[in-house]
């Protein structure tokens, strides 16, 4: 096969995941993207559903796509009705849209009994509506539901109600694994029974319940199909949908079909984070190819492999997707691990020299005492810095003090008393000590205060500097109030996140650690830029 057209449905069926909500201006700018990436048909919603979806195809054909065609969705006309007076057929055309999609039951049992009609009606709905769309003109999509399942039940019919959709006119016959339980042998071989009964294209919507989507869309494509739909990062209801983001890099670089240019390739990771971040979802950092760590290296040999080979544990070059390697650093490390990172900071140690090693042993010892260094890189990079003879820190901690009281409220308030934490810090910058202040909602809130009180005198920029995130974990809940604490503090400057990590039996402590290297760390980065 030498070509597959990408259809994305992010809009709509990626939209039906739990705690997804895209406005109207999201779903413009997502469709945007989408066509940067070379995906060629973008399914917008559908109208008539909602008035968002009204609203969003009103707006989008003022969108100047490059490639991509808008295509609306909607369903075969009703039981018993008439084409001419549906209203979904009539949303359907007044979307304006020069291709739509219509989903119908190829299922026996979906037909009795959730359609509830017979079987010759539903194969009259299909037939009708497709004509009805064809004769105004537009391209039409037949979206077999549950056909897999339908085939696997009851093979005659679900063909019949395919034959009937090529009959009727319609540009593609797209299969689906709608409750996306099947696996690739039984997606390959109902593939290959269509596409020996039609010529018209077939194409392949997999949904991800048995964490197959990916592969069952590659499996189709390999048995004929040609249209591949799925959305980005596999957004969609339940287990979501095939993941676009592999599925892409898989057809192109796997199977060798151009499904897009390799430009385009190359925004895959940036196009991935984009949509997670307009769908308020923290990116998942394990996914293949786009992930952030879908690349990273920790364990020393793969490290030692890695930095002679790259190949020697990457089945593709990161680049190609917009990604990069990255070398985490952990008391798994061997000292590869740690002349790869310095590296990659700018840093360069010897292969052979003493610094890599004290580095090493430094690093092991700290994550014996609760830090852990493969999530807060940031912390890590100051540990390479640190241990450089003309590395000078902007400022140096003296000491700290933490008082937590409760204090009475006026009489009229709700409560009796209040909670209230004062910070007072000593920070040395030069050869100035600087003695703050600060009260906070809590222990952690009022030392950052004070921190900040003194260090903004000296460095008015750290005030873009925030922390968006704080997690304390208790490592050996056995010693109980005694035990080892770990905070990671995530921090942002609202362009770039970094973490950074704090290791003690006292969690002020451990907290003061990791706040103290989030700030250092940001004046660190703003003095070599």
């Amino acid at each position: 096969m030498s070509t597959v057209q990408l259809y994305d449905t992010t809009l709509r069926d990626g939209a039906q995941r739990e705690g997804i909500s895209f406005s109207v201006v999201d779903k413009l700018h997502i469709a945007a993207w989408l066509d940067e990436l070379g995906v060629r048909f973008i399914e917008g919603g559908w109208p008539g559903a909602n008035p968002k979806d009204d609203r969003f195809f009103r707006k989008a054909c003022k969108l100047k796509l490059k490639q991509a065609a808008l295509v609306a969705f909607g369903s075969t006309r009703r039981p018993g009705g008439k084409t001419e007076e549906d209203a979904n057929l009539q949303a359907l055309i007044n979307a304006g849209t020069g291709v739509v999609t219509i989903v119908g039951k190829s299922s026996e049992l979906q037909v009795k009994q959730v359609l509830e009609t017979s079987l010759e009606e539903n194969l009259a709905m299909v037939d009708d509506s497709i004509r009805f769309l064809k004769a105004r003109g537009l391209t039409v999509f037949f979206d077999a539901e549950h056909f897999f399942d339908g085939y696997a039940d009851n093979r005659e019919y679900t063909l019949k109600v395919l034959q009937t959709a090529a009959v009727a006119g319609a540009d593609c016959l797209v299969l689906c694994d709608t409750n996306g339980g099947r696996l690739p042998a039984e997606i390959a071989t109902a593939t290959i029974a269509v596409k020996a009964l039609t010529d018209t294209p077939l194409g392949i919507h997999a949904h991800d319940d048995g964490g197959l989507g990916v592969a069952n869309t590659l499996a189709a494509v390999s048995a004929g199909a040609s249209q591949v739909q799925g959305t980005i990062n596999g957004y969609g209801e339940r287990c979501g949908n095939a993941n676009l983001c592999s599925v892409i890099p898989a057809l192109k670089l796997k199977m060798g079909i151009d499904c897009v240019s390799d430009e385009q390739l190359a925004k895959l990771a940036e196009v991935a984070h984009y949509v997670s971040d307009v769908a308020n979802l923290k990116p998942d950092p394990f996914q293949p190819y786009a992930g952030s760590s879908a690349f990273s290296h920790k364990g020393g040999l793969h490290v030692a492999g890695f930095t002679k080979w790259a190949g020697s544990y990457q089945h593709i070059d990161p680049s190609l997707v917009g990604n990069r390697p990255r070398t985490v650093v952990s008391e798994l490390s061997g000292r590869a691990n740690i002349i790869e990172r310095a590296r990659e900071i700018g840093v360069k140690l010897p292969l052979r020299g003493e610094e890599a090693r004290k580095l090493l042993e430094q690093v092991k010892l700290l994550e014996s005492h609760g830090f852990q260094y493969e999530n807060a890189e940031a912390s890590f990079d100051l540990l390479v810095h640190r241990a450089r003879p003309e590395y000078v820190p902007p400022f140096e901690l003296v000491d700290f003090m933490v008082v937590v009281e409760k204090r009475r409220r006026r009489p009229s308030a709700k409560s009796a008393e209040e909670t209230m934490a004062e910070a007072i810090v000593k920070v040395k910058v030069g050869s100035e000590v600087m003695h703050t202040a600060a009260e906070g909602d809590g222990p952690v809130n009022a030392l950052d205060k004070a921190l900040r009180k003194a260090l903004l005198q000296f460095y008015p920029s750290l005030s873009v500097v925030k922390l968006v995130d704080y997690k304390v974990r208790i490592l050996e809940e056995s010693e109980g109030t005694g035990s080892q604490i770990r905070v990671l503090i995530e921090s942002s400057d609202g362009d770039s996140e970094w973490r950074t990590v704090g290791g003690s039996t006292n969690i002020i402590e451990a907290s003061w650690l990791a706040l103290a290297d989030s700030l250092e760390y940001w004046l660190l980065k703003q003095q070599s830029t």
